[in-house]
């Protein structure tokens, strides 16, 4: 059963200012099974408060819209087409229809590794791990159920389920807006791609709706900086990347920043194998599932991608964690406006050449 969290909103004045404006922040504890922190500029308090719960709400309809767990009145969402799954098509509204339309472009066009349609292959790894969970996005999260030991799926059961994740199997209908599954054992999952989709929308959401030009949103290992900060005299938001071995490591290490880096109008999309995992018998198993494999990837502790758009992020970080390094590397460096960051599994580093000019000293 998925977890649901109460909405939770604390409003915090920063001490930043341009003329009458001040930048505000507040987190949201209800969409995406993730913290969602907002920053942006508002004249006072009240100003602030409805800025955030407009922002509030985006986040919330784009959850829903994307949600493969729950059903929502009068909404068809991914859980809605999983449902009719070889039986009808199921008319969406645009955002949906177009994330799965783009999740299908970029399968083809740069990686097979990041497959929408393996929902059924997920949902093994997610009911295994249920109540077992020791590293998650959310803290508080379960830290082990002490009723049944943790256990590792069959590979006959992933294998079975992997026979019903064809992605040709997919129908669209951009008439009609309808998306059709053709195989009935089939589900769509985009908790790859869905985040960071969602983050850009509201991104373009509080700069186009709310006529903002400075913010900064962080949505678990996603993080959107819209414009510059406003406080004067600064030019970047400095972006902390998460120790692999703070979360769920041998407890021993000092910070839990691994490196700094300091950005503006850009998104920063982090995968890794620490923000959700579950042991057995001392070994961790995370939520990034290879399909070559179908058990997750090892290749690194952690990616983390940097350009312009939320959702090509996302979509790239969990696609190039899942390559071994020479193969994602080609991707990257064939990709213009893109940049990568590697932390091996030794935590050695290796990073494109964009970084170098972006890295801040660490103290």
């Amino acid at each position: 059963m998925k977890k649901v969290f109460a909405f939770i909103c604390c409003l915090f004045l920063l001490t930043a200012c341009q003329g009458k404006e001040q930048a505000y922040q507040t987190d949201y504890y209800d969409a995406f099974d993730t913290v969602i922190s907002v920053m942006l500029p508002a004249n006072d308090q009240e100003d602030a408060e409805k800025k955030m719960e407009r922002v509030h709400q985006e986040y919330l309809r784009l959850h829903k819209l994307y949600d493969n767990y729950h059903t929502y009145p009068g909404l068809n969402n991914v859980k809605t087409i999983n449902d009719a799954a070889g039986d009808h098509p199921v008319k969406v509204e645009k955002d949906l229809y177009d994330l799965v339309e783009k999740s299908i472009e970029n399968y083809h066009s740069k990686a097979e590794n990041v497959n929408i349609a393996m929902g059924s292959v997920l949902k093994i790894w997610s009911d295994y791990r249920e109540g077992h969970e020791a590293g998650a996005d959310i803290a508080g999260q379960d830290s082990g159920n002490k009723e049944e030991p943790a256990q590792v799926p069959p590979m006959a059961d992933l294998k079975e389920a992997a026979n019903h994740g064809n992605i040709d199997d997919i129908v669209l209908n951009k008439k009609d807006q309808t998306i059709y599954l053709k195989d009935p054992k089939m589900a769509l999952d985009l908790g790859a791609v869905a985040k960071g989709y969602a983050t850009e929308k509201v991104a373009q959401f509080i700069k186009e709706d709310l006529k903002i030009d400075s913010a900064l949103i962080s949505a678990g290992g996603n993080v959107r900086a819209l414009g510059k900060p406003i406080e004067p005299g600064r030019k970047d938001f400095i972006i902390g990347l998460q120790n692999p071995e703070a979360i769920g490591g041998d407890g021993q290490e000092e910070s839990n920043v691994f490196d700094r880096f300091a950005v503006q109008d850009c998104s920063v999309v982090t995968s890794g194998d620490y923000q959700r995992y579950y042991l057995v018998d001392g070994k961790k198993y995370h939520h990034l599932i290879d399909p070559k494999t179908l058990m997750p990837g090892d290749y690194f502790r952690s990616v983390t991608i940097i350009t312009k758009d939320s959702g090509m992020a996302d979509f790239l970080s969990t696609a190039v964690f899942l390559m071994p390094y020479e193969e994602g590397r080609k991707l990257v460096d064939s990709m213009d406006g893109v940049e990568a960051y590697w932390i091996f599994p030794d935590l050695s580093v290796k990073y494109t050449k964009g970084f170098e000019q972006i890295r801040q000293e660490q103290e």
